[in-house]
């Protein structure tokens, strides 16, 4: 049985929940994010905390019973202080321009890379080898970081590429050379 869908969700001072049958809707100063709850498990929205409850012992309601809990917490968490994903562009030549909604890529290709930001998604470039992905829903914030790092994975020979700002890339020797026969 999960252990993290028994604990309640505390909801934050400025937050709201609202249930409307099988519908969440979360509101806060950041923006508002809903989920639909599948009809296994049951929400209940208290003075200052959501719980989140089984109706039932199938497979699928024990399987959905944590993630449910926590997709909400996240929601919780994202109207209020926001996600964001710092990545480094690591590269001779290697950077990042924003271009309104646009982040324009030069990785090291014969052409630049145009990559449309999502509705909900901002980008800001504290350098032109830094992008930190920022906005209230965690899945799309990861998503949309994932696709950027994907352009150009960083490789192990020299570091080069896209990396997340607290990923560490294993490095390998390059060739030893002409060896001694």
């Amino acid at each position: 049985m999960s252990r993290i869908g028994k604990v309640p969700v505390k909801i934050p001072e400025g937050v709201k929940v609202a249930l409307d049958k099988a519908k969440v809707t979360v509101t806060g100063p950041m923006g508002t994010l809903s989920i639909v709850v599948r009809p296994e498990i049951g929400v209940v929205v208290e003075d200052t905390s959501v719980v989140v409850t089984k109706k039932g012992s199938s497979r699928s309601a024990r399987e959905l019973y944590g993630l449910t809990r926590t997709l909400i917490s996240n929601m919780i968490d994202g109207v209020s202080k926001g996600f964001e994903k710092k990545l480094e562009i690591v590269g001779v030549g290697y950077k990042a321009v924003l271009q309104g909604s646009v982040v324009n890529l030069s990785l090291g290709f014969s052409h630049p890379i145009l990559y449309q930001l999502p509705d909900g998604i901002k980008a800001t470039l504290p350098s032109q080898t830094q992008v930190t992905i920022s906005g209230i829903d965690k899945q799309l914030v990861g998503q949309v970081a994932a696709e950027i790092r994907a352009f150009r994975k960083p490789e192990p020979y020299k570091g080069k590429g896209v990396k997340y700002a607290d990923e560490i890339v294993k490095r390998k020797a390059g060739k030893a050379g002409k060896g001694a026969a």
